[in-house]
């Protein structure tokens, strides 16, 4: 679970019912003809420019948001040395049931294409081409959420604009002009709290997820090729560390590598 995703998103939603609160009532802001407006719009509009097969995919990058599971480089170096000392000692097939007791699923398939490969350029493109895979996912669900925050305020104006016409058209009734305002300014509300509660947000915490993901797949696959060709374990540890950021690093020389229990 992302405690940060979970706390900044409760978090802004209070923010919002305090300051309503503090000088208004919420009733005043619920308003059903802007939210067939902006949320109705915006679903139009994505449905317009996606596919629904891509658009199926938001629910599950939405619950990845908020229920992650962080997931250590520096561990995952652990594992590619102990890998690598187990290849020192029983050769390259020993690791085809070591690799087993791990649960990373990209290192598994990077360890059995290296064994059924001894070609290094092969096993490289075969994994790096996965990653390419993943990261163009990625990519198609945050476009997905930023044109959503696109769409939402587009459609709050466009709201604004069909209030402004019906306040405009009915001066002369009195009765008419709050429902008719109403419409004009909440819809623009909507639009803007979609975009920037929701939308952006998530798509900018997709982004550094799947920025800690792809790293950690990147040192998967340098760490698959040095024991490949048979790197000492050691420096393998130390060329992987070094694409870490230094924070980490210098806490993994302070406190030491985190063990891993083998299942």
């Amino acid at each position: 679970m992302d405690i940060s995703t979970i706390i900044g998103f409760v978090a802004g939603i209070a923010v919002l019912i305090y300051g309503i609160m503090t000088n208004g009532s919420l009733i005043s802001f619920f308003d059903v003809g802007s939210i067939y407006i902006t949320l109705g719009g915006t679903a139009a509009a994505m449905l317009m420019n996606f596919p629904i097969k891509s658009l199926k995919t938001i629910i599950p990058a939405c619950r990845k948001a908020f229920f992650s599971k962080s997931v250590s480089p520096v561990k995952i170096i652990d594992n590619i040395v102990e890998l690598a000392e187990q290849a020192r000692k029983g050769g390259l097939l020993s690791l085809e049931k070591a690799v087993k007791e791990y649960d990373d699923p990209f290192l598994i398939r990077g360890v059995m294409t290296m064994i059924d490969s001894h070609d290094q350029e092969t096993v490289r493109s075969v994994l790096e081409n996965e990653v390419s895979c993943i990261e163009d996912r990625h990519i198609a669900t945050q476009t997905i959420l930023e044109k959503g925050a696109a769409y939402a305020p587009a459609f709050g104006m466009i709201g604004t604009l069909v209030g402004l016409i019906n306040m405009l058209k009915h001066l002369d009734d009195p009765d008419s002009l709050g429902p008719s305002m109403s419409i004009a300014l909440v819809t623009t509300f909507y639009g803007s709290v979609l975009a920037n509660v929701i939308f952006l947000p998530l798509a900018g915490k997709l982004k550094t997820l799947d920025e800690s993901e792809l790293l950690c797949k990147q040192i998967v696959i340098e760490g698959i090729l040095a024991i490949q060709v048979g790197e000492n374990p050691r420096l393998i540890k130390e060329k992987l560390l070094g694409y870490l950021p230094s924070k980490i690093k210098s806490n993994d020389l302070k406190v030491g590598p985190p063990k891993v229990t083998n299942k």
